[in-house]
């Protein structure tokens, strides 16, 4: 689902998450979190980055809410991806080609390795969700934004350039790792080739993707010679890969774009799955519930046990103030997609929005089990503090409210939210010592050290 403290209204399927930098003049980054969207990406990438010589569990995808054609690597072994070069792509090959050539500039070692991009020592905590779930934070700014690195970082990466030799590197190792994993280079020619003309642009009038990675008709030619040579030259998409591909993009730009441009776009003669899915969405971001809601009904009678849908029928009925007749939609999307803690989430969201005691225990253990996979999820600790304020957990509440704050990298406020929890948690429990990790990990006080130094030593003895 996407949401922003930028976005006037909630969406679906994809969370967008405005990035809190340092200085007002460094641009912010909406990064979206999409259980549907990043599932289709990693199938098709897993087996790329191991022919790349990566451990794929290692890499991480973040995708950015930007019409801007783009994609890097930063931060050790993580590639962003603007939402704009992903629409660019005309088919998997291509955008895996373009995957291929930025896991290369990992395996090559093409980082930043400024003194200032070290000392940011980026770490992305990125609000997780799904549908929407940030109804109540768009009227508290700082429950909508994560902080995911410095100015100084974000100003570097908007400076950086790699060299041709580590680009043409790149290529060789992109195109190496797509024929180890028995998949066609031609993708990546392709994308560099409806891209040509940027080589006589100036640098200002670039695409930002062209900025960092120079191109030229030699360096497009000597890549197609290669990828010509290759064996797997020829294979090409499967038909479930460009479905997905295509249902991909559709979702992409009913969440991105205003309804009245996808009733254009995916008109009602489009009677394909991808088309009447992003009409449905356009209802849904139009305020037209029921309209999203019949034509959400006819693709789950085709699909009944597609649990992204489930999710939709969910959060459509949730906007609604039906948060019991969307509970059983995010039950069942839940069931077809267990290891899914954005949809846990969801679930959660809505058992708490019921307020009964039952209802919010049972959010209480969805919760626990989305944090089991994400831990640093900070919209899932901010519900949770909720949860345990509402059962009277006192110190529960506070170590949550701290997770909240430390996922977002609010330190001085995880720091005072830890010290109170400490003082109604048990002493030397799991969560008692958890609070005091938070706090020295937190820029602690010189009185929160004498504190924590005391209470370690326990009482004085008494003469």
């Amino acid at each position: 689902m996407i949401s922003s403290k930028r976005a006037s209204k909630l969406v679906a399927g994809l969370l967008m998450v405005g990035v809190a930098l340092a200085a007002p003049a460094a641009q912010a980054m909406n990064m979206i979190r999409d259980t549907e969207i990043e599932e289709i990406i990693r199938k098709e990438a897993n087996p790329v980055l191991t022919a790349s010589g990566l451990n794929a569990d290692d890499v991480d995808f973040y995708l950015v809410a930007d019409k801007e054609l783009n994609a890097f690597v930063t931060g050790g072994q993580n590639i962003f991806i603007h939402t704009g070069l992903i629409q660019e792509t005309e088919n998997p090959n291509q955008l895996l080609g373009v995957i291929a050539h930025e896991a290369g500039h990992i395996s090559g070692g093409h980082m930043i390795r400024s003194g200032d991009m070290n000392r940011a020592g980026m770490k992305p905590f990125l609000l997780t969700m799904g549908l929407g779930v940030l109804a109540a934070a768009l009227g508290a700014p700082d429950a909508a934004g994560a902080l995911i690195g410095s100015s100084q970082y974000f100003g570097a990466l908007g400076a950086l350039n790699y060299s041709r030799v580590q680009e043409a590197a790149a290529d060789q190792a992109g195109v190496a790792a797509l024929e180890k994993a028995g998949l066609s280079g031609r993708g990546l020619v392709e994308f560099f080739d409806n891209f040509r003309y940027q080589e006589v642009f100036s640098e200002a009038k670039r695409y930002q993707f062209f900025r960092s990675h120079p191109l030229s008709s030699e360096r497009i030619e000597g890549l197609r010679r290669r990828v010509e040579a290759q064996p797997h030259y020829s294979e090409t998409d499967s038909p479930e890969a460009m479905a997905a591909h295509a249902l991909m993009k559709a979702k992409l730009n009913a969440f991105l774009s205003p309804p009245q441009q996808i009733f254009i776009k995916y008109s009602e003669k489009d009677t394909s799955f991808p088309a009447r899915y992003a009409r449905t969405i356009a209802y849904y971001q139009a305020t037209e519930p029921e309209k999203a809601l019949k034509s959400l009904e006819a693709l789950l009678a085709e699909q009944p046990n597609n649990p992204y849908l489930w999710e939709l029928k969910g959060q459509i009925l949730f906007e609604s103030a039906r948060a019991g007749d969307a509970e059983p939609a995010h039950r069942r999307s839940v069931e077809l997609k267990p290891d899914a803690p954005l949809l846990r989430i969801n679930l959660a969201q809505t058992l708490l929005a019921e307020n009964t005691p039952e209802k919010t225990e049972q959010a209480i253990q969805e919760l626990g089990k989305a944090l089991t996979v994400e831990k640093d999820n900070a919209f899932a600790w901010r519900l949770l503090s909720e949860a345990f304020d509402s059962k009277g957990m006192p110190g529960q509440a506070r170590l949550a409210a701290a997770e909240y704050h430390y996922a977002v990298g609010e330190l001085r406020e995880a720091r005072v939210f830890a010290m109170r929890a400490r003082e109604h948690l048990e002493k030397n429990t799991p969560d008692w010592r958890r609070a005091t990790d938070i706090v020295l990990v937190s820029d602690p006080s010189d009185d929160d050290l004498k504190t924590i130094a005391r209470e370690d030593r326990g009482p004085s003895p008494s003469n």
